[in-house]
């Protein structure tokens, strides 16, 4: 009797949990089309789709098994998702590289200032030579740099003159936030091995003043007969900082508040979703008006199932999806926040051999891509 007591109160809260689950997944559908500032909770089951997914389809396994009706809610409902499931499943192919010689390589990279502020001097330098190696050994035409970082007249970090020197690029445009004390430069940047014929920025409104080295920068580059623009973007930014949830405990030891940890991490989150979303409009204004092919690349913080990507997939071409299969991760930092860097490609643009970095360098990994004009689209 009680064990029969027992498999009831069970089956009860198994079937709470999977009502909620079902009701998560159907909110994370929601989020690539509901503005953020509309219902701020939505991008937040977007945000944890992968884990939502995963729930359900394990409750799904587990009424299967014991022949309920629930399973086949579940699966209808999973279903209900359609294409919104393969934006983290890719299921592309590589593509043939046409006509190599008038084609271009493209990569888009955030360096996490090259390692600046690792708390070791010689570390930091180590980590910028491999980051250096790399590049050097990939030698993509263009390059696009978010978090970049460059010191006027250094000796003893030089980034800028660097790369140019051992890329061979003959152009470059940047946007950067400067600091008068030691000359340093905090920011985004483009260089190309084409020249660039015109550049520019599409300004990313923020609520205040401040410049929170967010940006968006434009260069237009000549490659054979052909002209392309491209776009760095780097949108809104968390800003988790260490500081709002770490403190001193009474033995002299840093130690993390749990609760102050998550409600940073949810207050940051809950304001950057909608400040994206309006940067995202701004940029996807400026592009359509482009004479030219269009390549928009950088970290766009947020992920597959978001309001700020929809608005972008909806225009262009995302090379990760159309290009590779697999599910594929281009963020390394601690919060597994899944694929948030992207190449989007516009039609008059053929994609292929779409890469993204194994080794880890930064909390963000490379992702570059080879593209041909093709003239049958234009």
């Amino acid at each position: 009797m009680k064990n029969k007591r027992w498999f009831k109160g069970f089956a009860v809260i198994v079937k709470f949990i999977t009502v909620f689950a079902l009701l998560a997944l159907c909110l994370s559908y929601l989020s690539p089309f509901v503005h953020p500032q509309s219902f701020w909770i939505i991008p937040f089951f977007g945000l944890l789709y992968p884990i939502i997914i995963i729930v359900n389809l394990v409750l799904l396994i587990i009424f299967a098994l014991f022949r309920s009706k629930w399973s086949l809610i579940i699966l209808l409902i999973v279903l209900l998702g359609g294409n919104l499931h393969f934006r983290h499943y890719s299921f592309g192919e590589p593509g043939i590289t046409e006509n190599v010689e008038e084609s271009f390589s493209l990569m888009s990279y955030n360096v996490r200032l090259f390692d600046l502020y690792n708390w070791s001097v010689d570390s930091s330098n180590i980590n910028r030579r491999k980051i250096f190696k790399f590049l050097d050994d990939q030698q993509p035409d263009v390059v696009c740099f978010q978090e970049f970082y460059h010191q006027d007249k250094s000796k003893s970090f030089p980034t800028r003159d660097s790369l140019i020197d051992f890329l061979q690029t003959i152009d470059y445009h940047e946007r950067y936030s400067h600091r008068t004390k030691g000359r340093k430069n905090f920011g985004i940047a483009i260089l190309s091995k084409f020249p660039m014929i015109a550049k520019g920025e599409v300004p990313l409104q923020l609520e205040s003043g401040d410049d929170n080295n967010n940006y968006c920068i434009f260069a237009d580059f000549v490659r054979g007969k052909d002209t392309i623009r491209v776009y760095n973007v780097h949108l809104q930014s968390i800003k988790i900082k260490s500081d709002d949830f770490m403190y001193v405990d009474d033995n002299g030891v840093f130690s993390i508040d749990k609760s102050a940890a998550i409600e940073s991490v949810i207050t940051k989150l809950r304001k950057a979703y909608p400040m994206r979303a309006d940067q995202s409009r701004l940029v996807l204004e400026h592009a359509k008006e482009s004479p030219f092919p269009v390549v928009i690349c950088g970290d766009f913080n947020d992920t597959p199932l978001s309001y700020t990507y929809n608005e972008f997939q909806n225009l262009y071409t995302d090379a990760s999806r159309h290009l590779v299969k697999g599910i594929n991760s281009t963020y390394a930092g601690e919060i597994p926040a899944g694929r948030i860097d992207y190449i989007f490609y516009s039609v008059g643009l053929k994609g292929s051999n779409f890469q993204i970095q194994n080794e880890t360098l930064s909390d963000h990994r490379a992702i570059w891509c080879r593209f041909n004009i093709n003239p049958s689209d234009k």
